[in-house]
């Protein structure tokens, strides 16, 4: 989720589930090899287990790439060949490469010689033309064999002729069945589904057929949502039982980061569905869009957001 699940989306969303893996947005090889390295895959120590989610196609770059990224610390590296944005197709990476599958599996075994943390692969069902059934049963099996840890399948083709990248997130129909087969058909592969999943009830069924389940845009338009990530599918007790204490939490990350110069918006703009059905939801978030965009903007806009929001803020609703 590129510009969207940064460092500070992370945190935040580490303070309402220990047990669900985090992924970083998506980064070319070309960035991590000749660009800011800190900037780019610094991220908190909290946040683990978190994966590097990388975007190439040369084997030789992913290896170096996937290499620093586990110097850095990353617990997974993730190649993305299910982007369809049009910079990434342009890049030769991402969704387009479902048309090679002989490449993507020769970037899998590169990276796994670099690398001793898992490496695995997101893909879509297919591209454009491709029949589902041959394009997903071909490249998983040539990532497999080049020994990738797991596949990710997001449930939908990917237009790259014809759809805009925001459309190829909707329009395609979903065709969860066909990732089903696929798993049916690898029964010894980790096969984690994606695509449209919008709650935990959702997630629950899909993991009657698959072995994880990954939730990108519901996660975060409705972040509330992960409080009950721990209890309904680990079993396990929440960090924190309402998101008011999961922001008393967050309060302290915030005040570090705005003393070394990052600007508050850059931390707000991921909090602001954090309330659902609470009287003071609309107000919380148009304070924060008034005030948190502010050069002088300061952790005092984030106490004074939270205090519009009655006190029986959000505890583990219905997700």
């Amino acid at each position: 989720m590129m510009d969207w699940t940064d460092r500070h989306c992370r945190v935040f969303h580490r303070l309402m589930t220990r047990r669900a893996r985090l992924y970083t947005e998506m980064l070319t090889t070309g960035a991590i090899i000749h660009g800011d390295r800190a900037r780019l895959l610094g991220f908190d120590q909290s946040e683990h287990p978190v994966a590097l989610q990388l975007g190439g196609s040369e084997p030789r770059d992913l290896a170096a790439a996937a290499k620093i990224g586990e110097d850095f610390g990353y617990d997974e590296i993730n190649l993305n060949v299910g982007c369809p944005s049009d910079r990434v197709k342009d890049g030769r990476c991402g969704a387009c490469l479902m048309a090679e599958p002989a490449l993507v599996a020769e970037g899998v075994h590169a990276m796994k010689r670099a690398v001793g943390v898992p490496v695995t692969v997101k893909c879509r069902i297919g591209i454009d033309d491709q029949d589902p059934e041959i394009a997903l049963d071909t490249l998983a099996r040539s990532v497999v064999a080049a020994g990738a840890d797991a596949l990710i399948v997001h449930a939908r083709k990917a237009w790259l002729n014809g759809l805009s990248p925001k459309e190829n997130r909707d329009v395609p129909p979903l065709d969860y069945d066909r990732v089903y087969r696929l798993k049916a058909s690898m029964p010894k592969v980790p096969v984690i589904i994606n695509g449209g999943i919008p709650d935990l009830a959702a997630a629950k069924q899909h993991l009657d057929h698959v072995d994880g389940v990954m939730i990108g845009r519901a996660a975060y338009h409705e972040p509330w949502r992960l409080l009950a990530a721990d209890p309904e599918l680990f079993g396990e007790a929440a960090p924190y039982a309402t998101m008011k204490d999961v922001f008393e939490a967050m309060i302290p990350y915030i005040e570090d980061q705005l003393a070394q110069g990052t600007r508050l918006h850059s931390m707000t703009r991921h909090l602001v569905g954090a309330f659902h059905g609470v009287p003071g939801a609309r107000a919380f978030r148009r304070h924060l869009a008034e005030n948190g965009v502010k050069q002088e903007a300061g952790v005092s806009v984030l106490h004074d957001a939270i205090a519009l929001v009655a006190d029986r803020a959000v505890a583990p609703i219905a997700a």
